[in-house]
């Protein structure tokens, strides 16, 4: 199984009424959706694989997808793991033995 470089578990939490949470959420997923990348939507948090650049841009424009939605500010969490040289564990082989 190839390594990927680096893997990023991000957690949006737009700051607007509770009612608008989940449609600005389903647009940051929708994006991170259309990246291609290999990605698991889990109940707290988007956990992504891929080149380091490319998830680093996907980060910034995450935050700027819930801005642009209209909230005034959102709180991010985000977890990198960065090993150019040996690569990460892949997603599949840190959840697939407890999930199937």
């Amino acid at each position: 199984m190839e390594k990927m470089e680096c893997a990023v578990a991000i957690q949006m939490l737009p700051q607007v009424e509770a009612g608008r949470v989940i449609p600005i959420v389903d647009a940051v997923i929708a994006y991170i959706k259309g990246l291609g990348l290999p990605m698991v939507v889990g109940p707290f948090e988007t956990t992504v694989e891929g080149d380091f650049e490319v998830l680093m841009d996907m980060v910034k424009q995450c935050q700027l997808i819930c801005i642009n939605a209209g909230a005034p500010s959102l709180l991010s969490y985000v977890k990198i793991h960065y090993a150019p040289q040996t690569g990460v564990w892949s997603i599949a082989e840190k959840i697939d033995k407890h999930n199937g």
